[in-house]
């Protein structure tokens, strides 16, 4: 595993607070995601963290806090006051919990689905349907093909979705966040629901990605197993705060990180 790059972030946070209400769901979470690493966030039901990515990719805005995303070296842009369309494009992003396909439609309209945030083509080109907008559909579907190799499912290109192995809808959600052309990737509990062949197959995965790509990874996950094994470094919430941080063994022998989440013999 090649780790990341120290003092690189592509993603870091100060003082992310969210409060829906009177509840304080996120308290002042300083994170960073090193730029080629994989981070795992890790932590209870209802600590936070899916209300954490929900921040960083603008489907809530924070109370109050800096999220500071750097696509590449010496660029850098707050998030916080960005909608989700523009985030994405920016480059970032994500996975859900619950796979989120379009199941009616096949395998590679799924894919084509992501890579519509990268067309230039304005809703003019596509009522007319220019020489332009037709060369730029030619070349979406055909990279999007190319990721369906990639990653196994080409065979399946014209199947529909629903009718896929759950392990490899769970395959087409990633490849379809591919398909947006990011720098920063947010899984939100892959392994959910994957049997423990299909999750191996995951670790792989996720390395591959990482690899082939030249991606940043953010991943929320319950199976230690595949965190401990995937991670760089590993951040730990428990009731929205941010309680442990550092590498995968030393987050194992945390005493604080046991008793919240880990589980005490």
């Amino acid at each position: 595993m090649s780790g990341p790059a120290p003092g690189d972030p592509v993603l870091s946070t100060s003082g992310v607070t969210m409060i829906f209400g009177g509840l304080t769901a996120l308290s002042d979470v300083n994170f960073r995601v090193e730029r080629g690493s994989i981070t795992a966030l890790i932590g209870p039901n209802g600590a936070g963290k899916t209300t954490f990515f929900n921040c960083l990719t603008g489907i809530y805005r924070p109370s109050r806090g800096i999220m500071t995303f750097s696509p590449e070296p010496g660029r850098s842009i707050q998030l916080r006051k960005l909608a989700p369309d523009r985030i994405t494009r920016l480059g970032v992003a994500r996975t859900f919990q619950n796979i989120r396909l379009f199941n009616n439609l096949t395998v590679l309209e799924n894919v084509l689905v992501g890579c519509h945030s990268r067309m230039k083509a304005g809703l003019l080109g596509a009522l007319l349907r220019d020489r332009g907008t037709r060369d730029e559909e030619r070349a979406m579907a055909e990279f999007s093909y190319r990721l369906l190799e990639r990653y196994g499912l080409a065979a399946s290109a014209n199947h529909v979705a629903k009718n896929l192995p759950y392990g490899a809808q769970r395959r087409l959600e990633i490849v379809r966040a591919l398909a947006t052309r990011p720098a920063l990737l947010l899984l939100d509990e892959p392994a959910a629901g994957l049997n423990i062949a299909e999750t191996r197959e995951l670790d792989e995965l996720i390395r591959f990605v990482r690899e082939r790509e030249g991606l940043s990874i953010l991943l929320i996950e319950h199976d230690m197993s595949l965190v401990m094994s995937v991670s760089d470094s590993v951040y730990v919430l428990d009731y929205g705060v941010l309680i442990a941080s550092g590498p995968p063994a030393e987050i194992r022998r945390d005493p604080k990180v046991v008793k919240a989440y880990l589980g005490e013999d």
